[in-house]
């Protein structure tokens, strides 16, 4: 089998995902998914028109977010038209799944160019989908329109499913605060000591002038006294329909758990950030690689996809660990660092205490919580910030999971060379 090596990451800094507010929601998505496309051809000077393919995740697939803009952000991107381009959704897990079956074509000997990546702009999303849902044409969902399918695997709201598993869990507001406040204080250094800055491109418009070049989203000064203060976020989804005349968001989770007691208590200081932002990662095999110049960062040493409790939704990053480091024949002993998506706390604060890890291995640099959730653009993120670490720091394997809808999560590791 032929090895999948990383040649480069690049990640757009991310905004504030609301319409008019965050520097990047003036941009057409298919033009934010170029400009990281871009920034790789300028700074490994490929041949683009041997890209074998660009195989690229977006969650909120609607209005100008829908369509192909794997392919038509390469060829915004100036990319030759032999390049090609599909896009896919995972939801959360989208560009991580793209960069499994981008290394897999390697793998396999088909492919020998291949770039993987995702986005999401949460801005737009958020806009389009207030617009859909005001004129009545209803809004994307976990089944929420599939009465037959929610019958069979009832899937609440998010934020309803991290409280839910909290609950299950025993663990509390507090303990959870306490990841969110280390979490902005890890990122906070990271921004200051510059380890973002060799994955992290510049955002121009087109006549050149800065658009974005640093994180909006981050508050470094968050204390526990700040977030003592807030008020949970998703109480108010408890007890409010899932689709119109359709059961509760309670409801659907008392379905399957009937005796669990649902406290709300998460919040947007332990919840990941509305934001925007893209990702890319640049893969060719060894052989490729040396025909042209170009030096590997890292290799792809496993890949693994797993389901879970499509209910709970947010459980899956333990298992699919579980399988990956198995794919890998590597003890997690042997993982140097581990991002782990903060979507909600409590999916970091479950994985800690389910693998025993060493907390300081884990999102060493501030997660999610901090610095945004691109939706499809995370899993890309996630890897080149776990490389960047691994270069950093001398470390050899790093591994990358993440908690995406309907009860799922990609998990891969990667080896540094």
């Amino acid at each position: 089998m032929t090895d999948a090596y990383i040649i480069d990451t690049v990640r757009t800094p991310r905004s504030i995902g609301k319409m008019g507010k965050g520097a990047l929601s003036t941009m057409h998505p298919e033009h934010l998914s170029a400009a990281v496309l871009a920034a790789l051809k300028e700074r490994n000077s490929f041949d683009t028109a041997e890209v074998d393919d660009v195989i690229w995740g977006v969650s909120a697939a609607l209005g100008l977010q829908a369509g192909d803009i794997g392919r038509m952000a390469a060829l915004d991107a100036g990319y030759d038209i032999k390049a090609g381009g599909v896009t896919l959704n995972r939801f959360c897990g989208s560009s991580l799944t793209a960069t499994s079956l981008a290394s897999a074509m390697i793998m396999s000997g088909m492919s020998d160019l291949m770039i993987a990546g995702g986005m999401d702009m949460l801005s737009y999303a958020g806009a389009h989908g207030m617009k859909m849902r005001e004129a009545g044409l209803g809004s994307a969902g976990m089944g929420a329109g599939n009465p037959r399918l929610q019958a069979k695997h009832p899937q609440t709201n998010q934020g309803v499913a991290a409280d839910a598993i909290a609950a299950m869990e025993g663990i509390t507001r507090e303990e959870l605060e306490a990841l969110g406040v280390e979490s902005q204080r890890r990122a906070a250094r990271a921004i200051a000591e510059g380890r973002f800055d060799r994955s992290t491109i510049v955002v121009k418009d087109d006549e050149g002038r800065v658009t974005l070049d640093h994180e909006e989203y981050p508050r470094p000064d968050t204390t526990a006294e700040s977030l003592a203060q807030l008020k949970p976020a998703f109480e108010m989804f408890l007890d409010m329909p899932s689709a119109p005349g359709g059961k509760t968001f309670r409801d659907l989770v008392l379905q399957v758990y009937p005796d669990l007691d649902i406290k709300p208590i998460h919040h947007a200081g332990i919840s990941s950030g509305v934001v925007d932002g893209a990702s890319a990662i640049l893969l060719a095999s060894g052989a490729y690689a040396e025909r042209h110049g170009l030096k590997p960062r890292a290799r792809i040493v496993a890949m693994a996809e797993t389901g879970d409790c499509p209910t709970l939704m947010l459980n899956g990053p333990v298992p699919a660990a579980k399988k990956v480091l198995a794919k890998a024949g590597l003890t997690k002993d042997q993982i140097d660092v581990w991002e782990v998506n903060e979507a909600f706390a409590v999916v970091v604060e479950k994985f800690v205490r389910d693998l025993d890890l060493d907390r300081a291995k884990v999102n060493p640099n501030g997660g999610s919580i901090a610095l945004g959730h691109p939706i499809a653009g995370t899993g890309a993120i996630l890897i080149g910030t776990a490389l960047d670490e691994l270069e950093r720091t001398g470390g050899r394997y790093g591994l990358i999971t993440m908690c995406a809808a309907g009860g799922m999560a990609p998990a891969i590791v990667i080896e540094r060379v």
